[in-house]
């Protein structure tokens, strides 16, 4: 459906390929494609676009700022009880390549305390190497494949709206923003963009990974030196 080309919209596979852990479309089997907002949650705007959503019995995945979560933990709950899947955002929205691995990792976890999810976006779609090699340690990377660029405030809905139908296909992770100057487009333009593409014969999900089961190194000794102790009242007992 590409119509033209835009950097700025959609990435070409020699950028996505530096960071092949990274996930910016989606394997999907059927037409579907997965709506993702970033920034929020934010009165005012994230409940109208929660009110969209339920309107099209649409699922999608909300990227949230640990700092707004903090602010108004009810709307971040009635993300949740919607049912829409959460992705951590970092806690002040801020950008990996401004500062150090260490500050921003932490910034990260700070998030994690209050957005329990294995999902993760870095803030602007960068971050240094370093920074990547160790995420995908902890989370899936999710970044995307078709941008509307509704925080633009030169661009109009219907602009926004062409961004995400021109470059869209199978898979497509479409992000919008929920945030304050992102609204007049993504309240605008988000039912055109999903009218459009039920009338293609899209379906909607959110994303979701099952979680690692994994077993935390730490607890191996105590359990070894339980089992010891067992076993050795049992030699004393015998």
């Amino acid at each position: 459906m590409r119509k033209r080309y835009n950097l700025k919209i959609h990435f070409p596979a020699w950028i996505t390929s530096l960071f092949p852990s990274a996930i910016w479309c989606m394997p999907a089997k059927k037409k579907t494609v997965y709506l993702t907002f970033d920034d929020g949650p934010i009165p005012d705007i994230t409940p109208k676009v929660l009110a969209i959503l339920k309107k099209y019995n649409i699922k999608a995945t909300f990227f949230c700022v640990g700092e707004n979560v903090q602010k108004h933990p009810a709307i971040y709950q009635q993300i949740i009880n919607q049912g829409h899947a959460v992705g951590n955002h970092t806690f002040n929205h801020i950008r990996g390549f401004k500062v150090k691995n260490k500050n921003y990792l932490n910034n990260i976890e700070k998030a994690g305390k209050l957005i329990e999810s294995n999902l993760f976006r870095p803030p602007h779609g960068t971050l240094k190497k370093t920074q990547y090699n160790s995420i995908i340690k902890k989370y899936k990377l999710i970044m995307w494949d078709v941008i509307s660029c509704d925080y633009d405030p030169r661009l109009t809905p219907k602009q926004c709206y062409n961004n995400v139908i021109d470059f869209v296909r199978n898979g497509s992770i479409i992000t919008f923003h929920d945030s304050i100057k992102a609204k007049n487009n993504v309240l605008n333009a988000l039912p055109l963009v999903i009218e459009k593409l039920i009338e293609e014969g899209y379906l909607f999900s959110k994303i979701e990974f099952p979680k690692s089961q994994t077993v935390k190194m730490r607890t191996v000794p105590n359990q070894l030196h339980s089992m010891k102790k067992s076993i050795n009242r049992l030699l004393k007992g015998a």
